[in-house]
């Protein structure tokens, strides 16, 4: 008889257990960068869309590697990040079992958008939230509000703003804002809370919060795929062809005794929509908006066709990007159209690769929705020519 391996890795990593459909869908920030306040006041996340992906050429430069000064061709992703609004302020303490919040403060106006965050069913409902806050924190001469945000100045450490984003700017059917609180980083106590007043009912943009070159997390759902065996779920080896019950299977599942299913054992169940932390991403570009009149957010010095990013028919299950965006390299977890938070670094980047500048010569806008040949429409109708009904 040949040799035989009587050991090999585990299948499948335990690092994720339990793999159980997430309660979050838009993702959860656990933590947030660590603060320094010799830095300026600044927000340290965003909400994106993902949009699809496309790929690039760039020059490398990376002095010592063998593709230094070399073009290579990278995917990257297309994430739509429309202007999200600051409607609040939450204030922090420290306590020996963590944080608690000390006080919440919120603006006169809210959206729509947002108040459809607080209903089940909006249509039915009497749409009166935020009424009474509202004559009682900002009527007379706002000495409520005043003292709330005193107060918050006085005894807090951490301060938190409440944005949400806006879902009238997306070709999307929902309706209903997502809301999330993110941290402010930088500066005094009291200059964070005055930066979230003075962005009261105000847009906060991408470039306000993230550049090209920097580095971010992204945080997530993946995409969903179901109840799934395990060959699929844990990567099981499929047993020979003539096997007893089945080849898909997990050989042996335990022992006689104990009488029990181990933990580790791999078993069927559950497969994607998991909550997942990407860390350092690296953007290569933050677009402009086509919605303000943008013609060329895809162009670059070597490549001075004047083209938006959308692809030529739009990303698929999609559509076109009408707002700002960011191009991160690589993947990104979930489906289209899915919610996903782009946060500062947690820790610090020292990676040369990380550090590197990005220089884009082309950004790929043919269609993907088959074997993309043509950049613009115009370029297609120039080797076409005009058909009869473009023509009349």
């Amino acid at each position: 008889m040949s040799h035989r391996k009587y050991e090999r890795p585990r299948r499948g990593s335990l690092a994720f257990l339990r793999r159980r459909r997430t309660r979050h869908h838009r993702g959860r920030v656990r933590s947030f960068p660590k603060d320094d306040p010799k830095k300026p006041v600044h927000l340290t996340a965003f909400c994106a869309f993902k949009a699809g992906m496309t790929h690039i050429l760039r020059t490398a430069n990376r002095p010592g590697s063998k593709i230094h000064n070399k073009e290579v061709v990278e995917g990257v992703t297309i994430l739509e990040t429309p202007p999200m609004v600051v409607v609040g302020l939450v204030g922090y303490i420290e306590t020996p079992r963590g944080l608690r919040a000390l006080s919440t403060v919120w603006a006169q106006h809210l959206n729509e958008q947002v108040k459809r965050r607080f209903y089940k069913n909006w249509y039915s409902s009497k749409r009166k939230c935020f009424t009474k806050y509202t004559e009682k924190v900002y009527g007379g001469e706002r000495k409520e509000l005043n003292a709330q945000i005193d107060r918050i100045k006085k005894y807090c450490t951490v301060i938190r703003a409440i944005c949400h984003t806006q879902m009238n700017l997306l070709n999307l059917r929902q309706k209903k804002s997502h809301v999330m609180e993110i941290q402010i980083n930088g500066g005094t106590v009291a200059e964070k809370v005055d930066y979230a007043v003075k962005h009261f009912e105000q847009e906060v943009k991408i470039d306000q919060v993230f550049n090209t070159n920097d580095v971010c997390d992204i945080l997530g759902v993946t995409k969903g795929k179901g109840f799934q065996g395990v060959v699929k779920r844990w990567g099981v080896k499929v047993l020979p062809r003539k096997t007893h019950r089945g080849r898909r299977k997990v050989g042996c599942i335990g022992a006689w005794h104990p009488t029990r299913v181990q933990w580790a054992c791999p078993r069927a169940g559950q497969l994607g929509y998991h909550h997942r932390t990407e860390m350092n991403k690296k953007i290569y570009r933050v677009g402009l908006a086509a919605r303000d009149g943008v013609t060329n957010n895809a162009s670059t010095a070597n490549d001075l066709t004047e083209k938006n990013i959308t692809p030529m028919g739009g990303f698929p299950h999609y559509g076109i990007v009408q707002n700002q965006y960011v191009m991160i390299s690589g993947a990104c977890v979930g489906t289209k159209k899915r919610v996903v938070i782009l946060r500062k670094p947690i820790f610090e980047t020292t990676r040369r690769r990380f550090l590197e500048e990005i220089k884009l010569n082309f950004i790929d806008t043919s269609s993907k929705l088959g074997h993309g040949r043509f950049q613009t429409a115009e370029e297609k109708n120039k080797f076409y020519g005009i058909r009869a009904s473009k023509a009349k």
